[in-house]
């Protein structure tokens, strides 16, 4: 009888070199010349990784699901090894690619002891590990903060560490839809720490440069650049993904988004979007934030003025479950196969899921001890969580995913704060405690 095959145990085992150099100048020319074609990319190298020739970590702002192209170009000749999300080395289309080019899969904002073992051996070949320290691509097309126990360790590896800034990446292949928009992207490569930097610096400290270098919106820098970007099936598309709560009523989830406009079906609030990504008023008494960012930095504070003056908030939705299989890869590019179905629930107490998994009563209960926020997934449609060290989507009957993960964010920063917004939004939280359960 043939051995049915685990491809979760394949994985745990490999091993990690860094890649053959016929396989990386075929990534890196499919990488320079044909994925990134259309977003008419721009390179600018300030220090070369080249003259760098021992070991090195680069790190970016992850914008787009693109940005493995713009770095393999950005660096080239040195060949790098990205950290990527485990889950997606189980899907058919990448599965070869990750395995020809020694891509280390992590558990994102998880500890994750055989991702340090695969980075510690590319070190030890003198080898570069490029990762995002924000855990995953941007969800609203502004930067995540720094996932906590960054800057420590980057300070035991005590190695060069990089900095590729990318701009306009979240304009071509944002989170709302899986189309590749023709336009502008730009990259910039720089050494951002020396050696000698991270043994004078805490770690805080160094997240907080992180931080600091990180800072962009793409919204907000296309208001100064003006490039057009081009969309076959609407720029507005699933828009309301992000823009889930309406401006001038407040009324949520009842903002539709067509392909060039998006309205409020409760109060008639509207504007059109061009291709430069600006917003245009239906009429003068229509309420219209600047950009797609700053509504949803306008949805963050109704949050978190909403969790602080009501203590029994409980916000939940119906979803299907999905996990990923162990006997086979998964095909026509999922992310998960559908395992069950429930209500999940966030509150002040944590977050939970009520429901079925593979034909049986399934239930947890995480704090926010254990959750900060949400692995991003390719689109909005979708969220995911690690549940006992095992990856889970979660799909909501209706497209809740932008206010679920804003939801969790402050729940997590009104009780823990760990996980610490930027100064630059500090205005948000002023006159509001934050971490109360640490106090």
């Amino acid at each position: 009888m043939k051995k049915q095959k685990d491809y979760q145990l394949e994985l745990a085992k490999r091993k990690y070199r860094k890649t053959n150099w016929i396989f990386y100048f075929i990534y890196y020319f499919a990488s320079r010349f044909i994925i990134t074609r259309p977003f008419h990319p721009e390179f600018k190298v300030i220090d070369k990784l080249s003259k760098c020739k021992g070991p090195a970590f680069l790190i970016w702002n992850h914008q787009s699901r693109r940005d493995h192209a713009m770095l393999t170009a950005l660096a080239w000749p040195r060949r790098i090894n990205f950290l990527a999300e485990e889950a997606s080395f189980f899907r058919s289309h990448l599965s070869m690619v990750f395995k020809l080019n020694n891509v280390i899969p992590k558990k994102v904002l998880s500890n994750d002891i055989g991702s340090l073992r695969a980075i510690w051996d590319i070190i030890k070949q003198n080898g570069v590990v490029a990762f995002a320290p924000e855990g995953f691509a941007s969800v609203f097309g502004d930067n995540q903060p720094t996932v906590p126990g960054t800057g420590r360790f980057l300070q035991v590896f005590g190695i060069p560490v990089y900095f590729a800034s990318l701009q306009g990446g979240y304009l071509c292949t944002s989170k709302v839809t899986d189309e590749d928009r023709s336009g502008k992207f730009r990259a910039q490569l720089q050494l951002l720490f020396s050696p000698e930097d991270l043994k004078s610096m805490t770690p805080r400290q160094i997240e907080e440069r992180i931080d600091e270098v990180f800072h962009h919106d793409d919204f907000k820098w296309n208001r100064t650049h003006h490039f057009a970007y081009r969309s076959k099936e609407g720029i507005c598309t699933n828009l309301s993904d992000l823009c889930y709560r309406c401006p001038k009523c407040g009324t949520e989830f009842q903002m539709v988004a067509g392909k060039d406009s998006i309205e409020c079906r409760h109060c008639g609030n509207k504007a059109t979007m061009d291709q430069y990504y600006a917003f245009h008023k239906a009429s003068p008494d229509c309420v219209i934030p600047e950009s797609p960012t700053e509504w949803t930095h306008l949805e963050r504070q109704a949050i978190i003025d909403e969790i602080r003056s009501n203590p029994d908030y409980s916000f939940s939705v119906n979803v299907k479950l999905g996990d990923i299989p162990k006997d086979h890869l998964l095909t026509e590019e999922k992310s998960t196969e559908i395992c069950g179905e429930g209500v999940y629930t966030v509150d002040h107490k944590g977050v939970h899921y009520r429901g079925t998994r593979h034909g049986e009563e399934w239930a947890f209960d995480m704090d926010y001890n254990q959750v900060f926020t949400y692995p991003s997934s390719v689109m909005l449609d979708r969220f995911s969580l690690y549940v006992d060290n095992e990856y889970y989507d979660f799909i909501p009957e209706y497209r809740a995913t932008g206010k679920l993960t804003i939801l969790t964010e402050e729940m997590h920063r009104y009780h823990i704060n760990k996980w610490k917004n930027f100064p630059w939004f500090s205005y948000m939280y002023e006159g509001k405690e934050v971490g109360i359960d640490l106090k």
